[in-house]
């Protein structure tokens, strides 16, 4: 039985191996996260280019490995040009890549989460809303079964006032109960639309104080679920 296969992918992050060879993390439509060696990739000359930089969408052809896979073939399904016009852009997709990386499963085919993130990337390239992230963020959550309660306060169910937030314990919290970070109610309501299937309407809102407070409650989500610090959100922060 041939071991060859291909499938359609997002570059997550790269590694040196050996002298000439870069190990390749990829987020797969057909086999979730895969990690493939790419032999020779870090030579002058090499038969595959610049073609498997993080964010790359490519298309491979690949053996299978017991550990690691062999890249045989890439081609490029769409340039990394838009992502890569400034700071700000490489960091937003940056981020998704790691938040991506921390919690595919390896092997595990994820058509849903490989269709996200091929999404949000090409929203960063095009649009420049503060949301675009925390908004990725928010749903990945929701995707891994996290989704935080936004409409009640989690400790005692009462539907208002709710002027906190706290993951540890899963959501909103009224006055009496409040632990974890205070929320607005503008950030609240930015916080349903985008989890409540009105991402682009959200996306369409003004720059606001809010939409940087969903943005922190976002990445401390984040962080809480895959228990470490972003890396990409520390490097952003310093700038």
């Amino acid at each position: 039985m041939s071991r060859l296969y291909r499938d359609t992918g997002v570059v997550l992050r790269t590694y040196k191996l050996a002298e000439s060879d870069r190990i390749i993390v990829l987020l797969t439509e057909g086999h979730g996260k895969v990690r493939a060696v790419a032999k020779g990739v870090r030579k002058t000359g090499s038969k595959f280019g610049g073609r498997l930089e993080p964010m790359s969408h490519v298309r491979l052809l690949l053996h299978q490995g017991r550990e690691l896979d062999i890249v045989n073939q890439v081609d490029t399904v769409e340039s990394l040009a838009p992502l890569m016009v400034d700071l700000d852009h490489m960091t937003k997709g940056m981020a998704v890549l790691e938040a991506v990386d921390q919690m595919a499963m390896d092997r595990e085919a994820n058509p849903r989460l490989y269709r996200m993130l091929v999404g949000v990337l090409r929203t960063i390239a095009t649009n420049d809303s503060p949301l675009v992230v925390p908004g990725f963020f928010w749903k990945l959550l929701a995707l891994e079964g996290v989704r935080p309660e936004l409409d009640v306060c989690v400790q005692c169910g009462a539907p208002e006032p709710l002027v906190a937030f706290d993951m540890d314990h899963g959501g909103v919290l009224c006055r009496t109960c409040r632990s974890g970070a205070p929320i607005s109610a503008d950030a609240l309501q930015l916080m349903r639309m985008i989890l409540g299937g009105q991402l682009n309407a959200a996306l369409a809102e003004p720059v606001s104080q809010a939409a940087h407070e969903v943005n922190s409650h976002a990445t401390r989500a984040v962080e809480h679920h895959i228990e470490r610090r972003l890396r990409s959100v520390a490097v952003f922060e310093r700038h």
